[in-house]
């Protein structure tokens, strides 16, 4: 090649070379742009604060066990399995308090809802204790603290249908206890059961127990009742 006739191809090779850094470089100022406006909305996205969901209406409480009175300002729902030994706990150590502060004084109701997950007789308590419902509200609460009082080695299947029915007998609760076996042994409340374990999936309910204070889900220490306590208070001043 001509002398010439090469230096016109190098220079229109660098030409070349110098457009498509230039093209290169208006891409990445572009696609830096982009990525800096993206990111300025996520910040000013995440600086607007939000208000706390309130799940008050999350629960149809009209369909629960209640302890204390329907009309209290301040309604409490726990989930619980009957299995748990931390909710055994809970029901010896820090109900007891809430009842004799709140429920007793009219100031606050207790609400239970079945969260069974530890073994199959989880289930099999659960669905004991809705048939010992149904057959009365006031029965239930004394069911409720005999199978906690009670209540098995965690790794073991003791919540059986002759154990859960004995145990109803032997509290006296005053139901009909043959209803009682029946009812555990065809399962008749499986729904109910079924649909208070969707209730707490669906409130991602990571353990039991799990209280809600006016359908606002507490997530301290279940052992410092002075939490749950000023939480309580702070519901029925409005806060």
């Amino acid at each position: 090649m001509p002398p010439k006739k090469k230096s016109n191809a190098l220079a229109q090779r660098k030409s070349e070379q110098m457009k498509q850094k230039q093209q290169q470089k208006t891409r990445r100022i572009i696609w830096f742009s982009t990525v800096g406006v993206l990111l300025a909305l996520c910040i000013i996205v995440l600086a607007i604060p939000t208000k706390p969901s309130d799940q008050s209406e999350a629960f149809d409480y009209a369909s629960l066990p209640v302890l204390g009175d329907p009309n209290a300002p301040v309604k409490i729902v726990e989930f619980g399995d009957y299995k748990c030994p931390a909710c055994s706990i809970f029901n010896e150590l820090v109900k007891p308090q809430i009842q004799s502060d709140f429920i007793d004084q009219g100031k606050a109701a207790f609400y239970f809802m079945n969260y069974p997950f530890i073994d199959d007789d989880s289930d099999t308590a659960a669905l004991a204790a809705q048939a010992v419902y149904h057959q009365s509200n006031e029965a239930f609460w004394s069911y409720f603290d005999a199978l906690y009082k009670n209540q098995g080695i965690e790794s073991e299947q003791w919540a059986t249908v002759d154990f859960l029915v004995e145990l109803a007998e032997k509290e006296n609760i005053g139901i009909d206890y043959e209803l009682l076996r029946k009812d555990i042994e065809e399962k008749t409340y499986q729904k109910e059961v079924d649909e208070h374990r969707n209730k707490a999936n669906q409130l991602r309910v990571q353990g039991t127990p799990s209280i809600f204070i006016n359908g606002k889900s507490f997530n301290g220490n279940f052992g410092d009742y002075a939490e749950i306590k000023k939480l309580i208070e702070n519901e029925l001043k409005g806060e």
